[in-house]
């Protein structure tokens, strides 16, 4: 039988985006047979570079081009190529997330690659918009933060804290008000038709970190389980104002009263 953690890693890794693509296909096939072994064959690897950066310029965050007017087509651009580039980068996430986090029940692993799925077909979305402008995934330069935030989260508690409920949980935030502001722009009904898409399916992928956030805080013995601190000792100051916090999705995605109260004091 072929390995499960190798198969993912090779996966993960790939940088061709159609290879990577077959790649997974494949993996995810084998496993929904259970034609896979899950024995552990060696210490995750702490990757130095994303799987894009040999299909990416890849600048600082501050040098990424600004989506300033989206009444025009070079906002939109902009707007698309930033969203399949955070759908790119939750790709590999959740293979990593199968790949670093060993010897869990094999439903973690089923709800990753699940995730994984849902992201590729995001990405496939946003790349065909992307087409009707002539532009393709890459053509613009990216950062690196998200793949950055995933090696500084390196325990299955931090990981799953930080990534779906943090970064992710923002993006719904994020998400909605997009949609919100672009009902008042011309031209913007398939963007927004598919960023309702996302929407929709993000509130599960956050619900499932949720519930293996919650899995990893009950595996530690007498460990404060505060979401916060965990966040602020990942990055320091992650939270910030949010005037547009989705709080419906929020809650369905499994955050408390509490944690969603705290989060508007900010």
């Amino acid at each position: 039988m072929k390995n499960f953690f190798s198969l993912v890693k090779e996966t993960l890794t790939e940088s061709n985006p159609l290879l990577k693509f077959e790649l997974f296909q494949t993996l995810f096939e084998n496993f929904s047979e259970n034609q896979l072994d899950f024995l552990s064959l060696e210490l995750p690897e702490i990757f130095e570079k994303p799987s894009f950066h040999q299909i990416c310029q890849i600048v600082k965050p501050y040098e990424v081009k600004q989506r300033k007017n989206l009444h025009e087509d070079e906002g939109k651009i902009a707007l698309l190529h930033a969203i399949a580039h955070i759908e790119y980068s939750a790709i590999d996430l959740a293979l990593d997330a199968c790949y670093r986090f060993q010897d869990l029940p094999e439903q973690f692993y089923k709800d990753w690659l699940e995730v994984a799925s849902d992201e590729i077909r995001h990405f496939k979305m946003i790349s065909t918009l992307l087409e009707k402008y002539g532009v393709k995934y890459g053509d613009i330069p990216v950062h690196q933060g998200l793949f950055e935030a995933s090696m500084k989260s390196l325990t299955l508690v931090q990981r799953m804290a930080f990534i779906p409920r943090y970064m992710e949980a923002n993006g719904l935030d994020s998400n909605q008000a997009m949609i919100k502001k672009l009902k008042s722009i011309p031209k913007t009904k398939e963007i927004i038709e598919v960023l309702e898409v996302i929407l929709e399916e993000e509130i599960a992928h956050v619900q499932k970190g949720d519930r293996w956030y919650k899995y990893g805080c009950m595996q530690i013995e007498n460990f404060s389980c505060n979401y916060f601190d965990i966040v602020n000792k990942i990055y320091p100051d992650s939270f910030k104002t949010n005037k547009s916090l989705n709080v419906e999705a929020r809650k369905k995605a499994g955050f408390s009263d509490e944690e969603i109260l705290k989060l508007q004091e900010f």
